[in-house]
């Protein structure tokens, strides 16, 4: 009965952790998909409200004009910086830096923002055309800052790429001249070659018939020792793969007929 009871207790424990488990999985599951919506709400709302500013610069005229220009190119250049710096983050981790300074820089032009959309909205077009200047001149200072550090990491970048390619071409070039090795193993054998037709001239016929018996026992030698896994040579038969190559050998012994000797004919007498 305690046996019994224990089991129980293990089940009910077991299926209280496996409902742990889906509640916790289906919490961080539902706050990974929140934030991925967020995500892609933000970036709609940017995108649109990119290209509300860009028609504003294209219908509007006056001072409302000039504002949704300041604050186009204040977003405009924040946004390539960051495109840029994140997609080389991966390679060149210093460029992390540069992101947190971007980030610092981004806080500084959402507030600046916030003042261009108040000043939209202000009917007073003397109290615009007092204000507007300074608020332009901050935000070149932050579009000039965002622009030097994406120039800086572009340059990094193509500096890397440069210093690479010029390490990998070096070593292409090295392992061209290693490919290339015949072209001194070429001049050696040449002249080995015309030494050994010399000294064959000099020599009688039964010593060239010597020599060329020897070179083709070392040229079948030399055949066979370079045989190849893959070009069909020196590869096991079918028989000798499934053991059957001695079997057949002998049974092919048994049916070979035996060799006829010197014929016999009748005595003479």
């Amino acid at each position: 009965m305690d046996v019994f009871g224990v089991m129980i207790g293990l089940v009910l424990l077991f299926g209280v952790a496996v409902m742990v488990l889906a509640v916790v999985g289906t919490v961080k599951a539902a706050k990974a998909v929140g934030a991925k919506i967020e995500k892609h709400e933000a970036s709609a709302r940017r995108a649109v409200e990119t290209a509300t500013l860009k028609a504003k610069t294209y219908t509007k005229v006056g001072p409302p004009a000039q504002i949704a220009s300041v604050r186009l190119g204040l977003r405009t250049s924040l946004d390539g910086t960051r495109q840029v710096l994140e997609s080389g983050l991966a390679q060149d981790g210093q460029l992390g830096e540069a992101l947190a300074l971007l980030k610092r820089l981004d806080e500084h032009a959402a507030e600046l923002d916030g003042e261009l959309r108040m000043l939209e909205r202000e009917p007073d077009t003397g109290r615009i055309a007092a204000k507007l200047p300074e608020l332009r001149e901050r935000a070149e200072r932050i579009t000039h800052s965002a622009e030097t550090m994406r120039w800086a990491a572009q340059d990094r970048m193509q500096r890397f790429a440069d210093d690479e390619l010029s390490r990998l071409s070096q070593e292409c070039e090295s392992e061209a001249g290693a490919l290339r090795h015949w072209d001194a193993a070429g001049g050696a054998s040449s002249g080995g070659a015309a030494g050994a037709s010399g000294s064959a001239g000099s020599s009688g016929s039964s010593g060239s018939a010597g020599s060329s018996g020897s070179a083709g026992s070392g040229g079948a030698a030399r055949s066979a020792a370079r045989a190849g896994l893959t070009d069909g040579k020196g590869r096991p038969s079918a028989e000798e793969l499934l053991g059957l190559a001695d079997p057949l050998t002998k049974l092919a012994q048994r049916l070979r007929k035996p060799s006829a000797g010197p014929s016999t004919g009748p005595s003479a007498g």
